[in-house]
């Protein structure tokens, strides 16, 4: 059926379609343009269309009101059998022999329009309803709720409404559709002017309009509704633009148009799909299939140029007419100028402003929703979605007028703005600040204490960023304070950041560096208490602690590695060590293995100076507890000790050198024990003496220094490390000497 209209549409194996008023059994019109049987048709609910399939594969739609054929649609598909609407949406179903097409007719976008004292017009088909959002206490209004605004029917539009804009000045809106363009009165609804147009579109503020009629005939008129001047222009208008000048898209190019010469001032070659301009005409944002950009327009250029040019500017127009000033990668959907801000929604549902280069998103939306304008008294953004449902969203004038300043350099008009700015919006604000490069105003503003101990760090403000960090502790804070600690020398500081996020790694480099062996041994404990076995070995390692690393390999059920260094380290745990890993060797099925072990205990015969290593790691014990607190001034004095016999070590340090068991070790003659025997020179050769060679490892051992040099007022210490060593010329019965000893121990 035809709607609010007693008609029907029948097609016919002749291939008419015909609209009859079952009322009257009247032919109203009769529709020729298919080539075959018309098999199926279709008044369509939410549209002024009706739809034809017919067995020549073709969709026929045409123009309920004016019988019109406004477009045939062909998918390849061979006989077309039915056609299908869903109500409510822009979806049509297509039925051929050979697959189904689904297809979205028109735009989602409402007809819908508001002016400056907040009353919208809204059309739903033919009809024309008015809200008014005064009716609303703005005290009342939720962010992202709708608004329950009363609606009052203002009549009947002659045509079907494609398009509806308020001008300028609220007084009239224009109307457009089937063609034609009406001019209503914004009260009362009387029609001021109509015609021929396929858009419509009004100028910055005098009152003059300018419509499309085809592709090349464009045509301004007066705000007395008179035609003034017409446009031929030499290229195809795809679309109609308003604003401070006259905006005509070409295939992939804007060109713009002076109101009063109609003279080309600028053509730019982007494919436009809108263009939106500011209330005072001096900003543009042209917005493209995958992003949208802002330009300045210079119209004092242009009057220089019509000036220098006697009035007739050149065909090219006027180079500097327009500068680029930012270019960001998002689709703009609606948008709308607020001084120097940028209101848009997006591709992705969202509402963004844009003050510069700067986007801030004000509102994540869970549907298309639509821009209607902005009410600067009531600091809120509207917008409306498909079925006219508005809402809205608060957004402070103050807050825009404050970043349009900062954005235009007026740092004293900015300090004039910032007392109307709420305190809940300085954080925000702050937000902007940074992002200008204005870290210290934004330090200033701030009133999160994360966002302004990040900022203290930025700006190197040690004291403030502690300060915050102390009173308001986070791992990041005191990680990124750390950094900026050590960079800056403030070791102290660095350290105590360090300790606070357990960052064992640095706390490790750092006390290694200062010589820090009290610092080493704690974090020895933290780390291992905190499961960084890593860190906790190196830790114990550095400092001696060599009963600690056995115990910790323990810990971590490494019995192999226990007892290896048992071997090395602490000869008194291998059976313990050798006992644990047989252990675990048996829970794993490997008894072969476990039995092939050997151990001191068991074994005594393969281990015959196991007593001795034992007196040996209790010699080096007494000589490192002996040097645990000589003075890094003494490094001077020891620095040649790791090059030193170990006999001769222990004799200078007043501890009894151990002795081997007759019979148990024995002087190799083979090997040279002198300089004189070697041919070496004798100051530069290692101090003579004979070296006792053991059978068993670990008999003797080596003392390294792990002490850093520092200057003699610091406060640290000075330490040999202990480590009794394997002797690798043992393997195949020989002994070694201590220099031999020494140098692959080195």
């Amino acid at each position: 059926t035809g709607g609010d209209k007693p008609y029907i549409v029948s097609g016919g194996d002749d291939g008419l379609v015909k609209i009859w008023d079952y009322q009257t059994k009247a032919c109203v019109q009769t529709l020729e343009g298919h080539g075959h049987n018309v098999s199926c048709v279709a008044f369509l609910p939410d549209r002024p269309l009706v739809l034809s399939g017919s067995e020549d594969g073709t969709v026929n739609l045409w123009h309920s009101n004016t019988y019109r054929l406004e477009s045939t649609l062909s998918y390849g598909l061979d006989r077309c059998w039915s056609v299908s609407y869903l109500k409510g949406s822009n979806n049509i179903a297509l039925g051929y022999d050979n697959g189904t097409v689904v297809i979205m007719l028109g735009k989602d976008q409402p007809v819908a329009s508001i002016d400056g004292s907040g009353k919208i017009i809204l059309a739903k088909h033919n009809e024309i309803v008015t809200q008014n959002i005064r009716s609303v206490d703005p005290a009342t209004l939720v962010d992202g709720e709708r608004l329950q605004l009363p609606s009052k029917e203002l009549g009947s539009c002659e045509v079907y409404p494609q398009k509806l804009e308020h001008s300028p000045n609220g007084r009239f809106v224009a109307v457009c559709g089937d063609g034609e363009f009406i001019i209503y009165t914004a009260l009362a609804w009387r029609n001021k002017s109509y015609g021929q147009a396929d858009e419509l579109v009004w100028d910055a503020g005098g009152g003059e309009f300018a419509t499309r009629v085809g592709g090349y005939d464009i045509r301004v008129f007066n705000k007395a509704f008179n035609e003034r001047q017409s446009l031929r222009p030499a290229f195809s208008v795809e679309g109609l633009y308003g604003g401070a000048l006259i905006g005509l898209r070409g295939s992939d190019f804007v060109a713009f148009y002076d109101w009063e010469t109609l003279q080309s001032v600028r053509r730019i070659d982007v494919v436009a799909e809108n263009i939106f301009w500011s209330d005072d005409g001096s900003l543009v944002a042209i917005a493209s299939d995958t992003s949208f950009f802002l330009l300045k327009f210079n119209r004092s250029a242009v009057d220089s140029a019509l000036d220098a040019s006697g009035g007739q500017l050149d065909a090219e127009g006027v180079e500097d007419a327009f500068e680029l000033t930012h270019e960001i990668a998002e689709k703009v959907v609606t948008g709308r100028w607020v001084g120097d801000c940028f209101i848009y929604t997006n591709s992705s549902n969202r509402l963004n402003y844009c003050v510069g280069a700067e986007v801030s998103t004000l509102a994540h939306l869970d549907r298309a929703m639509f821009i209607l304008g902005y009410l600067p008294k009531d600091n809120r953004i509207y917008l409306v979605d498909k079925a006219g449902g508005v809402i809205s969203y608060t957004l402070l004038l103050s807050v825009l007028e404050y970043k349009t300043a900062i954005v235009r350099g007026d740092m004293n008009a900015a300090e004039k703005l910032l007392p109307r700015v709420p305190t809940s919006e300085h954080n925000k604000i702050a937000r902007f600040l940074d992002s200008q490069g204005m870290k210290e105003l934004a330090l200033q503003l701030a009133t999160d204490e994360d966002y302004r101990c990040e900022l203290a760090i930025a700006l190197g403000r040690l004291d403030l960023a502690a300060s915050i960090a102390r009173s308001n502790p986070s791992e990041l804070k005191w990680r990124q304070l750390a950094s900026l600690a050590t960079v800056k020398g403030d070791f102290a500081l660095a350290k105590e950041c360090m300790q606070e996020c357990n960052d064992f790694s640095g706390l490790v480099t750092l006390f290694m560096s200062t010589g820090d062996r009290a610092g080493l041994c704690e974090v020895g404990d933290r780390a291992a208490a905190a499961g960084k076995m890593n860190i906790a070995f190196l830790c114990y390692f550095s400092t001696s602690q060599t009963k600690a690393c056995f115990e910790l390999l323990l810990r971590t059920s490494r019995f192999a590695e226990a007892a290896f260094f048992a071997r090395t380290y602490v000869p008194a745990e291998i059976p313990r060590a050798v006992e644990l890993w047989k252990a675990d060797l048996r829970k794993r099925t490997a008894i072969r293995v476990s039995e092939a072990i050997a151990s001191p205990d068991s074994h005594a015969h393969m281990f015959p100076d196991h007593d001795t290593a034992l007196e040996s790691e209790k010699a080096a014990a007494a000589l490192y507890e002996k040097r645990l607190n000589m003075p890094a001034t003494a490094y001077a004095d020891h620095k040649d000790d790791a090059f030193k016999d170990l006999s001769e070590l222990f004799s200078a340090a007043s501890i009894g050198a151990p002795v081997p068991e007759p019979g148990n070790g024995h002087v190799d003659s083979s090997h040279p024990n002198t300089a004189e025997d070697r041919g070496d020179d004798a100051e530069s050769s290692a101090p003579t003496g004979p070296y006792t060679s053991v059978s068993a490892p670990n008999a003797d051992e080596e003392f390294t220094n792990n002490a850093v040099a520092v200057d003699e007022s610091a406060d640290s210490s000075f330490a040999f490390d202990v480590s009794p060593s394997d002797n690798p010329f043992e393997a195949g019965g020989e002994s070694a000497d201590a220099e031999d000893f020494l140098d692959v121990a080195r």
